[in-house]
C-alpha cells in the first residue's frame, strides 16, 4: 500500500500529471474504456452488496471486515484510475490496469485507512442523512455517479476543456489540473464516507493539486 501523503488522513487521493499527452487520444478514450465500464458495472453491483453486508457487520461488531473493506477499496481504486484516464481528468494516456490492487506505479492512486472500530450509531445515518449536503454538491460536480465512473457535470466539463487545451497548445494547464483533481478528491472522500469505510466526516473544502495537503497545514 502506498504511504499516504498526509499522515493520519483517512482518505488519500494522489495524482501525477503525465506528459507529454497525446493531442488526439482523448477524443477516443470513451471507446477505449468500454471494457472497463462493463467490468465496473458488475463490480459496483458487488460493491453495493458488500456495503450492505458491512452495514450489519458494523452494527453488530463495530468492524468493517478486512476482506470486504479491501474489496470495496479496490473498486474505488479501479474507478479512480479509469476516471483519471478518461473524462474525470484526462491526466494520463497510460491505459488503466484491470486490477483491484493499489498499483503504486500508476499516476492515479487512492488509499483509505481501515479503522479498527466504527460507530454503530453513525452507520445508521451517515450514508443517507449526514451525507446529503455533500450529495447536493457532488450532483453539481459530477452530474451523478453511474456504476463507478463519473460522467457529466463540472468535472467532465473541466476535463474536456483540458483536452482541447492539450490539442491546441500541447499543454495541460496546471491550475486546471489542480482544480480537477481537487474536485475528484472531494468525490472520493464522500464515496468512502457514504460507503461506511470511515467515520471521518468529509470536509467542505476543496483541496486542490495532485497531492494531499499536509495535515498540519490544513486550517
Amino acid at each position: 500500500m502506498n504511504t499516504p501523503d498526509a499522515p493520519h488522513a483517512p482518505v488519500v487521493v494522489t495524482a501525477d500529471l503525465d506528459g507529454p499527452l497525446s493531442r488526439w487520444l482523448w477524443l477516443v478514450k470513451w471507446i477505449l474504456v468500454i471494457p472497463h465500464w462493463i467490468v465496473l458495472l458488475f463490480l459496483w453491483i458487488a460493491f453495493l452488496v458488500v456495503t450492505v453486508i458491512a452495514f450489519f457487520a458494523i452494527l453488530f461488531t463495530e468492524r468493517f471486515p478486512r476482506g470486504l473493506f479491501d474489496f470495496n477499496l479496490g473498486v474505488l481504486r479501479w474507478s479512480w484510475r479509469v476516471s483519471y484516464y478518461s473524462y474525470g481528468a484526462l491526466g494520463t494516456d497510460r491505459y488503466p490496469p484491470f486490477s483491484l490492487g493499489p498499483e503504486p506505479d500508476y499516476p492515479a492512486r487512492l488509499d483509505i485507512v481501515r479503522p479498527e472500530r466504527l460507530s454503530r450509531s453513525l452507520v445508521l445515518v451517515k450514508w443517507w442523512l449526514l451525507a446529503v449536503p455533500h450529495y447536493l454538491v457532488l450532483a453539481f460536480f459530477t452530474g451523478g455517479m453511474r456504476a463507478g465512473w463519473w460522467s457529466g457535470g463540472l468535472i467532465t466539463l473541466l476535463a474536456l476543456i483540458a483536452g482541447f487545451a492539450v490539442t491546441f497548445t500541447d499543454r495541460y494547464p496546471r491550475d486546471l489540473f489542480a482544480l480537477t483533481v481537487g474536485l475528484n478528491r472531494w468525490v472520493l472522500r464522500v464515496a468512502a464516507y457514504a460507503s461506511l469505510m470511515t467515520d471521518a466526516y468529509p470536509p467542505f473544502r476543496l483541496d486542490q493539486g495532485g497531492h494531499e495537503p499536509a495535515v498540519g497545514a490544513v486550517r
